[in-house]
């Protein structure tokens, strides 16, 4: 702004002492200080309105915008929607013309847990058993570790 160094301020509290003299300097350069740091303010203050609706605008932009997302997040659930519950029909229809006994060998606890899936031996489900056993010890050593606590 103004390119004022130590040299110039010298210069310029001089003058100003030999023209308005030692009682008077005191009081003025009060006056002038005061004056501008309201102006300072004044300038700041400013600013800051400028900013606040400066962020105001944007943040109406992206309430737009997410408005916006979610009318067509909500027009496509609805799509979703309306598909599973066809399909959901089209499954309650086939479903209904099974008989018991289709039923009963379309879904066997011991033929394990998809449709029509071979029954596992013995020696597969005891190896399961292990590994999860083994992922079960891990993870309790894992969280269950006391650690440090700060008061």
């Amino acid at each position: 702004m103004l390119d004022v160094g130590f040299t110039e301020l010298v210069l310029i509290a001089g003058v100003g002492l030999i023209v308005l003299g030692p009682e008077r300097l005191p009081v003025v350069t009060r006056t002038v200080g005061a004056l501008l740091g309201r102006a300072q303010r004044y300038v700041s203050d400013v600013k800051n309105d400028i900013q606040r609706q400066m962020d105001l605008e944007e943040l109406k932009k992206a309430k737009q915008s997410v408005e916006e997302v979610g009318a067509s997040l909500q027009s496509s659930m609805q799509g979703v929607e309306k598909e599973v519950s066809s399909v959901a029909e089209s499954v309650s229809s086939t479903v209904g013309e099974w008989s018991d006994d289709e039923l009963s060998t379309a879904f066997d606890r011991r033929s394990g847990y998809f449709m029509n899936a071979p029954e596992r031996s013995w020696t597969d489900e005891q190896a399961d058993q292990r590994v999860r056993d083994k992922l079960r010890a891990r993870l309790r050593k894992r969280y269950h570790v006391k650690r440090a606590r700060y008061d």
